[in-house]
């Protein structure tokens, strides 16, 4: 029967895992600091010319908007 399965108690599930969590950090490759700063400021640079690129269609939008309406 089902009940006969005795469930995990949430120490045990929590131990449990912890130590899969553990487990597999010890698996990942962490970026050098150089390779960290490099992306970081490629991802700042790339967030600043899309920016500006929005910036600059909405004031174009926004100009031809306000021609059309006579504003």
């Amino acid at each position: 029967m089902a009940e006969d399965v005795k469930k995990e108690g949430i120490v045990a599930r929590a131990t449990k895992s912890f130590k899969a969590t553990k487990s597999e950090l010890k698996k990942v490759v962490w970026p050098t600091r150089k390779q960290l700063v490099n992306n970081t400021v490629i991802v700042i640079a790339a967030i600043l010319v899309v920016g500006l690129v929005i910036f600059g269609l909405d004031s174009l939008f926004s100009t031809i908007a306000g021609f059309v309406l006579g504003r």
